[in-house]
């Protein structure tokens, strides 16, 4: 077989709409892969918009790209802060003017708008001389992507679940129809499943949403790599230094948001002993829905807010814990399981998403939207010492075996070097397990999946 160009280090060009690790779990995937590919010899820069990530002196480059963030302030209700400052004229900018009016009229206007500024960033960078041999998008998958690759460039993307599983989630506690109609106004899902049917690869981050980004989104079976999520094994690991706390449980979720399951998790703890504690890593605010519900059922006492905490004390705060409860709804991987898991805390969790797929079988897996059995799972394991034990240790070996970030980006080099094989018209070097993993996910039924 022909050995193609991809036999050197490849100069990859990241784009990433959020980037901050403290915004969600794209921050994490963009500075962690980032980080391993240039471990592994290749070249990286990165374009991406605000919230900026942490500094990342291992990238050749990091072009911030501004963004006003109309949307957001748009749902804080206050018209006064809708104007930028100091400068108000930029709203006139084209792009920032259609921000703020798609914003005013309930759409969101972010991933569009990112995409087209990383189309021009990218073009200015190439007019400079940059080459690249393939780009990577972390979750935004707009309409500037389609503009990058006609510029002679293959183009990848990450979609850890397609919005169409948060668009469901939203209509799920929509309480009207002018509720449902900003639904179904608010998600880009036309423009998300377009790029993504037109783009050369999609990664995702189980099998659950290779099905899923497959069926709602269109995209063949052949075109996706299930490439898990990875997690930093040497920063999230066990401490024997660190007491645990044989009666506090730990959740890492936004009650805000109903695919995570606070809701039911509180309920569970209503129905736990009176001195068992949850500490819950959610926004302290007093609108906070958890506390809201704790209130209600008499258990608010028990209930610990304490914010979003740095990496450092999150990971001291999953060394503490006896128990980490991941109560979701849906999940498209589940980083709070694995994380707990590679700092050797044992997980309850839900069958739900691509939980069982994380846990496999060295955690406890409960229904879902079940307060009583969630409950039950987890006076099971605080009775059991040695089985919390146990498990926490057979979790922290599964998590170094299949999620640490090298093998994740040696996997994802992979990917990338089949992509540009075959954008370059050369047979491809390999067929990868990831590959194989979305095939076996487009033949397995939903049933056979939880």
């Amino acid at each position: 077989m022909t050995r193609p160009m991809t036999d050197r280090p490849l100069r990859i060009c990241f784009v990433a709409y959020r980037g901050n690790m403290r915004c969600g779990g794209q921050g994490v995937y963009l500075w962690f892969l980032a980080r391993e590919l240039v471990r592994l010899g290749h070249e990286v820069d990165v374009l991406v918009g605000p919230p900026y990530p942490d500094p990342m002196p291992f990238a050749r480059a990091v072009e911030a790209l501004p963004n006003e963030q109309f949307w957001a302030r748009w749902f804080e209700r206050d018209p006064a802060a809708m104007l930028p400052r100091p400068n108000p004229l930029v709203v006139y900018h084209p792009l920032n003017f259609y921000e703020l009016a798609a914003s005013y009229f309930g759409f969101l206007p972010e991933p569009s708008a990112f995409s087209l500024r990383a189309l021009s960033a990218f073009a200015k960078r190439l007019r400079a001389g940059h080459r690249y041999d393939l780009v990577h998008d972390v979750q935004c998958v707009g309409w500037g992507l389609l503009g990058i690759r006609a510029l002679g460039v293959p183009v990848v993307t990450t979609i850890h679940h397609p919005l169409t599983v948060d668009r469901r989630a939203s209509f799920a506690r929509d309480e009207s129809l002018r509720d449902a109609i900003g639904s179904m106004t608010f998600y880009p899902v036309g423009m998300q499943s377009f790029v993504a049917r037109h783009i050369d690869h999609v990664f995702t981050s189980s099998e659950v949403s290779a099905k899923e980004i497959q069926r709602d989104f269109g995209v063949r079976a052949d075109r996706i790599s299930m490439v898990a999520n990875g997690v930093d094994t040497d920063l999230f690991a066990p401490d024997p230094s660190v007491e645990r706390n044989p009666r506090e449980i730990l959740c890492v979720g936004r009650a805000s948001d109903p695919n995570k399951g606070v809701k039911t998790l509180i309920e569970a703890l209503h129905q736990l002993p009176d001195d068992i504690t949850l500490t819950l890593v959610d926004d302290d605010h007093p609108d906070n829905g958890a506390r809201k519900r704790a209130h209600e059922l008499g258990c608010a006492n028990r209930l610990d807010l304490v914010g979003r905490v740095p990496t450092d004390e999150l990971v001291h705060l999953y060394r503490r814990a006896a128990i980490v409860a991941v109560p979701s709804r849906y999940e498209g991987f589940g980083l709070p399981a694995a994380e707990a898991m590679a700092c050797g805390t044992p997980v309850v969790a839900t069958r739900a998403g691509a939980l069982p797929e994380v846990l496999g079988d060295h955690g406890v897996l409960v229904r879902r939207d079940d307060a009583g059995a969630l409950a039950k799972g987890i006076v099971s394991l605080l009775e059991q010492p040695l089985a919390r034990a146990e498990l926490g240790e057979r979790g922290r070996n599964r998590v170094v075996e299949r999620y640490s970030w090298d093998r994740i980006a040696a996997s994802t080099a992979e990917v990338y070097a089949d992509v540009v094989a075959r954008w370059r018209g050369l047979p491809a070097r390999i067929t990868t397990s990831a590959s194989d993993g979305a095939r076996a996910a487009s033949q397995s039924s939903p049933e056979s999946r939880v």
